[in-house]
Formats: C-alpha cells, sequence, structure tokens
C-alpha cells in the first residue's frame, strides 16, 4: 500500500507540474510582444515588406521581431512550393528579396535593422 500511495504522490506532484508549465506557456503568449507596436506601426504608417517564404534574410527579418513578426506588413512574393514570383510582386518591380518600400515611394533591399526602420516610418523603438 506504501508503494501505491508514493506513486500516486509522484504522478500528482507531476500533475501540478505539467500543469504549471502549460498554464505559464498560455500566460506568456497572451501577452504583447517587446515589438508588437513596432510590427504594426510599420503597416499603419505604410511600409511593406516584401519577401519569400524561401529567402534566408527574409526569414532573418522576421526573426528580429520574434512573437511580433505577425504583425508585419508582410507581402509574400514567391507562389506556394515554388521559386516563382507571384503577379502582385512581378507588378511591383520587385527585383531583390527582402525589400521595404516606404510610403514616400523609396525602397531598400536587405534585412533592415529597427533603427533603420524607424527612421524610415517615424514608429518608436520600444522602451
Amino acid at each position: 500500500m506504501k508503494n501505491r500511495q508514493k506513486n500516486l504522490l509522484y504522478w500528482g506532484i507531476a500533475i501540478l507540474v505539467v500543469a504549471g508549465i502549460v498554464g505559464g506557456l498560455i500566460y506568456y503568449s497572451n501577452q504583447p510582444a517587446p515589438l508588437d507596436e513596432l510590427a504594426k506601426c510599420l503597416g499603419e504608417k505604410g511600409a511593406t515588406f516584401y519577401g519569400a517564404y524561401w529567402c534566408p534574410v527574409c526569414n532573418k527579418q522576421k526573426t528580429t521581431f520574434g512573437r511580433s513578426a505577425q504583425y508585419l506588413p508582410y507581402t509574400e512574393c514567391s507562389d506556394p512550393g515554388t521559386r516563382n514570383q507571384n503577379e502582385l510582386c512581378a507588378n511591383a518591380k520587385i527585383e531583390a528579396y527582402p525589400t521595404w518600400e516606404f510610403a514616400n515611394g523609396e525602397r531598400m533591399t536587405g534585412a533592415l535593422s529597427l533603427t533603420q526602420l524607424s527612421e524610415k516610418t517615424g514608429c518608436a523603438l520600444p522602451q
């Protein structure tokens, strides 16, 4: 009987630990990320980030924003499963990835720093 009680105790502790971890992950995933406002502001200020799913530099740019990448004003330029440029990006004359286009029509290619993006759009950097 003692072994059974020990096993129940261990299982109870294990369940509490797992529940705590899951609860913490849910809580964390629902909290705003530090770059959410910057990523949202870029789109509000008319910036567009043209990229391709297969482009390592584009993926590096997204990684810079972490969870906030979901708010970037991103336009996918490749057709799914190919490296072919889609019509939208061909019509926009996008020649390299990533390309950032700003409200004034200026374009910059390559992964841009948060400071560069802030300067080009007037969006505030997080404190």
